[in-house]
């Protein structure tokens, strides 16, 4: 089977069983997504979704963000991980986008990496979902489901990971196929013990084939 091959059959069955696939986390604009994206890092998303309304009721805008303190942040995000870095970055990110974007999240990404609190992940996820642009964020979830499907051959890194599915994937999968990536990973491929037996990739799957079938 060429990699093409196993990509297309990949690709084939995510189009043909989950083609709703998007962000679990609840955003009413741009700015709030790349808030809860940062509150996201090490973090679930239902907890995220759980703080940030009340984020979004006190800091509605980036000017209003940027106003504010790391201390005045941390009180409504103390809940996530990392608290004391995210309000930092979450007030730098703001004060960012005032003084060079207008107040408005920038759509390259260049000027998103300079962004406080955004890497290349956090990044590709605003191009991706707030713009619709073909980009792929590579996550925990994401890195691990593409090396045990195969997709990527025993990837080292998240850019060696991004860079391989953005060869093979088509560009009008590239938003949908981040979304059903994550989602495949926290429901079915699951880190500790993936659930192979309710998994309908697990034909195609090399993880499946070596630790359950014993191929090599």
């Amino acid at each position: 089977m060429t990699k093409e091959q196993h990509f297309k059959y990949v690709m084939d069955w995510f189009e043909a069983n989950a083609e709703s696939a998007e962000t679990e986390l609840h955003y009413a604009n741009n700015y709030q997504l790349l808030v809860a994206v940062i509150l996201s890092a090490q973090c679930t998303d239902k907890r995220v979704n759980i703080i940030s309304p009340r984020v979004f009721e006190v800091f509605p805008t980036p000017e209003v963000m940027a106003a504010s303190s790391p201390d005045e942040v941390f009180e409504y995000i103390k809940s996530c991980s990392y608290p004391n870095n995210k309000a930092k970055n979450l007030v730098g990110m703001a004060k960012k986008l005032v003084s060079d974007f207008k107040g408005e999240v920038p759509s390259n990404i260049d000027d998103l990496l300079t962004i406080p609190g955004v890497g290349r992940k956090t990044a590709n996820v605003m191009l991706s979902v707030a713009f619709d642009l073909p980009a792929m964020a590579v996550d925990t979830h994401v890195f691990r489901v593409a090396n045990r499907i195969g997709l990527t051959d025993n990837s080292k890194s998240p850019l060696e990971t991004e860079r391989e599915l953005v060869k093979y994937i088509p560009e009008r999968l590239l938003t949908k196929a981040h979304h059903w990536l994550i989602l495949h990973g926290r429901y079915i491929c699951v880190a500790r013990k993936p659930k192979c037996e309710i998994c309908g990739l697990r034909d195609w799957c090399k993880y499946y084939k070596r630790e359950v079938l014993g191929e090599k």
